[in-house]
């Protein structure tokens, strides 16, 4: 995973959505390639003119992911194969579940095994995997003790062993989510051990120390604060996350953007972007849903025996704004990853029809759209030629290539290299 430096975008805050989506191709461009030159020589090191270099890119820097939760849990085998694979085909960004309340049910018993079979899995498909989260008081552990401060010691034990434990396999973390509005009503009856020990501590002093314990657990590990506010309220909660030196304790800034009731204006979105870009670290879109069906909040329980289905009206209205939502972020400087959130509809989150394969793990017409926004539009393929001093110049999509040379007289040489955000990547092929 790459953390690059954040610039603002030009446009600034007041600007039009026809001009934010007029001008979205030229940031993508100017944001997100780099610069290439491929040298190919001889074994003495004399240049080859002539050779076909075929360049091809492999990976993205950008992290284009979505919540894993299904993976291994699907209704059939079937289902799991068909739900890998079209995971594979289009994201390098996976985010596995970590609420303490499921992982551990029984003290002193969590399930590490099957994060840690679904972190491998990641690793062996260079997707990067990130937990989520570490401290979140939406609900808790029945077996919590009734003292806040033993509350407080065995929230912290926990963000140190999960950090620990999983490092290499796992280096990226939401490590608090939503604390901007911790104290809300329903979660203290949710959680009345785990919101008394927060309010006890005090909100940003308690996720202070989680910070601390997990940079301390991994000093290599990208730590994210989360949050489903865009207000003031969560950036005081972002201007506290210092040391006692005025050192941030956080790296990126997680952005959640759940659109069950409509997507959001693109002015919004921009203006999302450019508030928290202010704090000059990558933004992250943590957890990103449009519907495919009747749009609305957990209409399953507002309506009784409603089925909440997908449509042919709602797919191709959710492929045409999730494209425009990604487009907007993906041109945005400051972003460096969008999650989706579900992935497929079996087993959805308010068993709302969001994902982009159906409930049968079929292709939805976003997915299809989606994969060619990806994997070809935003994606590097060229074949050029060698000048005479056996160099080719290119400018492609940061992230990973790799290089066939054939050279005039038939032989095949290849490389693999980085191209990064600033200055010129040279590769030399032999």
């Amino acid at each position: 995973m790459i953390l690059g430096a954040c610039a603002r975008a030009e446009p600034g805050t007041n600007v039009s959505a026809s001009t934010i989506l007029a001008e979205a191709g030229q940031r993508i461009e100017r944001h997100r390639k780099g610069d290439g030159l491929i040298r190919v020589l001889d074994a003495e090191g004399t240049p080859i003119p002539g050779a076909k270099v075929v360049i091809e890119q492999t990976r993205h820097a950008f992290l284009f992911g979505s919540n894993i939760y299904k993976w291994g849990t699907c209704r059939t085998e079937e289902h799991d194969a068909a739900y890998r694979r079209r995971f594979v085909e289009v994201f390098n960004y996976a985010t596995l579940p970590f609420y303490w309340w499921s992982y551990e049910p029984q003290e002193g018993q969590p399930n590490h095994a099957y994060r840690q079979r679904v972190a491998e899995w990641c690793r062996d498909q260079k997707i990067v995997a990130k937990g989520h989260p570490l401290v979140w008081n939406y609900n808790e552990p029945q077996w919590l003790p009734d003292d806040p401060s033993a509350v407080v010691r065995k929230q912290m034990q926990r963000v140190t062993d999960c950090v620990a434990r999983f490092a290499g396999l796992i280096d990226v973390w939401d490590v608090v989510n939503e604390a901007a509005q911790f104290e809300r009503s329903h979660l203290a009856e949710r959680s009345p051990k785990m919101t008394a020990a927060w309010n006890g501590v005090g909100r940003v002093e308690f996720a202070r120390r989680a910070f601390k314990a997990a940079r301390a657990a991994n000093r290599n590990a990208v730590l994210l604060i989360n949050d489903y506010r865009t207000e003031d309220d969560y950036e005081k909660v972002i201007e506290g996350l210092v040391d006692a030196e005025g050192n941030r304790l956080y790296d990126v800034i997680g952005i959640q953007s759940h659109m069950h009731g409509g997507l959001w204006p693109v002015e919004k979105t921009w203006q999302v972007c450019e508030r928290f870009a202010r704090f000059d670290v990558p933004l992250h879109f943590t957890e990103v849903t449009v519907l495919s069906g009747e749009n609305g909040w957990e209409l399953t329980k507002a309506r009784p025996g409603f089925k909440w289905e997908s449509t042919p009206e709602g797919e191709k209205r959710q492929a045409e704004q999730v494209e425009q939502f990604y487009t907007v972020l993906f041109s945005h400087p400051a972003v460096e990853a969008i999650t989706w959130w579900d992935f497929t509809d079996q087993g959805s989150w308010q068993h709302a029809p969001a994902g982009w394969l159906d409930d049968e793990m079929n292709p939805k017409p976003v997915f299809e759209t989606m994969k060619r926004l990806i994997r070809r539009t935003w994606w590097t393929r060229l074949e050029e030629q060698t000048d005479t001093q056996g160099v080719v110049r290119f400018r492609g999509f940061r992230g990973d290539y790799g290089i066939t040379v054939h050279t005039p007289d038939g032989r095949t040489a290849t490389e693999t290299f980085e191209l990064g955000a600033t200055g010129l990547a040279e590769v030399r092929v032999k």
